[in-house]
């Protein structure tokens, strides 16, 4: 096996690339109104949002162990890598590097790094898709590491919350601010900073206006686009997520693009209405 890349859940795998066995999704855990929910794919994404809308508490979220890791890594693989969440947002990251010191203690001649994203979703998975571009280069293992960690710098990260429940329910929005936000129809729009912290942009008067102020902000912080993967992926909102692919590629050319629903992780923070933009 040339490879082994193990993504956590934070990110989505693409659906041409599932059952393949150089890729293996590493699930969060999901607590949502009491009930514990394994984020491996199989929970369908409406269903969690009417979770998260019917418990008038915040849904947690768990980290993967170090020994999911470790069981994912390959010996048989000739390089093997971890993708997770921004270290800032989760202890994915901590645990996908522990599992690399057991892995390199075992296998001390073995090719692995793990990658922090500095983002979720769409972000993580454009992270993978990058890797297996390079790979099928043929470039080295520390050329690829290389490349892909200067890509990580200058991947942008954007996102539109039309549901702003899970921000008030976990604090990070008070509940007059949230009733405010409602009744103003005030829409943030958002972005993954370099240290991969959340940070707002802008705020719009309805999810239009702010559909249309995210597109702006991606054309203009992306200066290379025919070099890019654009990524977007959405909750319960394909046609909306249709209309932001459209409007950004009649101002950019860009390379490929990949569009899927969120999963599970994604699903409880962006919430019903949520999209999210990478390139």
């Amino acid at each position: 096996m040339k490879f082994r890349i193990a993504m956590d859940s934070g990110g989505e795998l693409p659906a041409d690339l599932r059952g393949n066995d150089a890729f293996v999704t590493i699930p969060l855990t999901l607590d949502i109104g009491g009930e514990s929910i394994v984020d491996d794919g199989h929970e369908s994404q409406l269903r969690i949002v009417g979770k998260i809308a019917a418990d008038p508490h915040c849904p947690k979220t768990a980290c993967p162990s170090p020994e999911a890791y470790l069981n994912a890594f390959s010996e048989e693989a000739e390089h093997n890598f971890a993708i997770t969440l921004s270290s800032e947002l989760s202890g994915s990251y901590q645990s996908a590097m522990i599992a690399k010191d057991m892995f390199e203690d075992e296998h001390p001649d073995a090719k692995i790094y793990v990658f922090n994203s500095r983002s979720s979703s769409v972000g993580e998975s454009l992270v993978l898709l990058k890797i297996v571009e390079l790979e099928e280069k043929g470039l080295s293992f520390d050329e690829i590491v290389a490349e892909v960690e200067a890509y990580i710098s200058v991947r942008n990260t954007l996102f539109v919350l039309d549901n702003l429940e899970t921000l008030r329910k976990n604090g990070r929005l008070s509940r007059f601010k949230a009733a405010a936000a409602s009744v103003l129809r005030i829409k943030p729009i958002c972005y993954g900073t370099p240290e991969g912290v959340i940070g707002q942009l802008d705020q719009a008067r309805g999810i239009n206006k702010a559909i249309v102020k995210m597109v702006q902000y991606a054309v203009e912080r992306t200066p290379d686009p025919e070099n890019r993967v654009l990524g977007i992926s959405y909750v319960n909102c394909r046609d909306r997520a249709m209309i932001v692919r459209d409007e950004l590629l009649k101002r950019m050319n860009v390379k490929e693009v990949f569009m899927t629903e969120t999963g599970g992780l994604s699903t409880v923070y962006a919430n019903d209405g949520g999209i999210i933009v990478a390139i």
